[in-house]
């Protein structure tokens, strides 16, 4: 890969930031504006997405709660938020069932917390900006152990994803790209 495809790589990511509990909306969102809201933080990569339909999709299966007159508040949009990464390399059924792991021992507030910090941190790893994983937290339960596993798979697959889009327009710009 060429040099500057590395680069483009690395700083797409550099200050990336996921907004704290804190941050969220709390006012009430509607489908569409929930779907924009998250959409603002996948949008630098390739693969992720959301829609309206498969959050409706998530309250059907229980994954998430029902909306309050058809507004999402702080906690939905934090396990959509979850949800919108997750998905890239779990079933829907292990999601739940990392959310229900959660709700045994951790507040929404304090569960989201970890997975921004954990996700950014990992992230700056994986995409070679920083060279040692920090460790978050103060304690390592398993609870921490199998969520660090789901983002360390998650960005390892955001930074292939990125990689592979910029061999794509290599193999483009070079004449060698296969005949679909």
């Amino acid at each position: 890969m060429k040099k500057e495809n590395k680069e483009s790589i690395k700083d797409s990511v550099i200050g990336y930031h996921l907004p704290r509990y804190h941050e969220i909306p709390n006012v009430g969102l509607y489908l569409e504006q929930t779907t924009k809201y998250i959409e603002e933080y996948l949008e630098p990569f390739h693969d992720l997405s959301i829609t309206g339909s498969m959050i409706s999709n998530y309250v059907k299966k229980g994954l998430i709660a029902n909306p309050i007159k058809k507004q999402y508040f702080r906690d939905q949009i934090a396990y959509l938020m979850f949800t919108a990464f997750a998905k890239s390399v779990l079933s829907l059924d292990n999601v739940g069932m990392l959310f229900e792991m959660q709700k045994k021992v951790y507040t929404p507030e304090k569960a989201y917390n970890y997975f921004c910090a954990e996700f950014e941190n990992v992230l700056q790893y994986v995409f070679s900006i920083k060279d040692t994983l920090d460790n978050v937290g103060t304690d390592m339960t398993d609870e921490k152990l199998i969520l660090r596993n789901t983002i360390i798979t998650i960005c390892h697959k955001l930074y292939l994803d990125q990689c592979f889009v910029a061999l794509g327009k290599e193999l483009n710009e070079d004449g060698d790209a296969p005949n679909p």
